[in-house]
This record gives C-alpha cells, structure tokens and sequence, in this order.
C-alpha cells in the first residue's frame, strides 16, 4: 500500500517551494511515480505535473555499551519531490 509518510519541512524544500513549487515527502519504499502522483492529488487536492523519487539506503550504526558493541543499521528510505502546476500550493503549517 502506498503512503506518504511524511512531508519534509526543511530550509532547502521550503525554498524549493517558494520559488520552484516544488515540496518533498517521504514515501513507502514501494511506491512508484504514478501512485505517488495520484495520492498526493488526492490528499491535497492539488495538480501534479512531475514526479521525482530518490531512494537511501540506511547507514551501518554501531555503538559501545556496558553489554559490548551494537551493531546494526538505520532504516531504509525513499524521497519523492512533486511539482505542482503554477498558481497551486500547498500549506503544511495550516494544522498548526
């Protein structure tokens, strides 16, 4: 199932937004373009005109306790930045 997990609200995608229209999410690693499109038209009732997705791999994390070394890994995640059609906006500080 697809989702947005989250919108990311960050100096740079704020900026993005004010000039280029442009806002960020973080997705479901399963999610492609087109899924992402039609939910966020969706959610925000707004108009999609391109989607982009960047997909991190989680780094390896280790730290030393009392117990030895910890060992593992952060999760795994998947950007999507949408462009909206000129004069659409979308206000995250509005539940606020």
């Amino acid at each position: 199932m697809v989702e947005i997990l989250k919108p990311l609200v960050t100096e740079k995608m704020t900026k993005q937004g004010d000039t280029l229209n442009r806002y960020g999410f973080l997705v479901t690693r399963t999610a492609n373009k087109l899924e992402i499109k039609k939910i966020v038209e969706s959610t925000y009732n707004v108009k999609v005109t391109d989607v982009n997705t960047i997909n991190y791999r989680g780094k390896n994390k280790s730290r030393y306790t009392k117990a030895g070394l910890l060992q593992g890994r952060a999760v795994h995640r998947k950007k999507a930045i949408v462009t909206l059609v000129k004069g659409d906006k979308i206000d995250f500080y509005s539940n606020i």
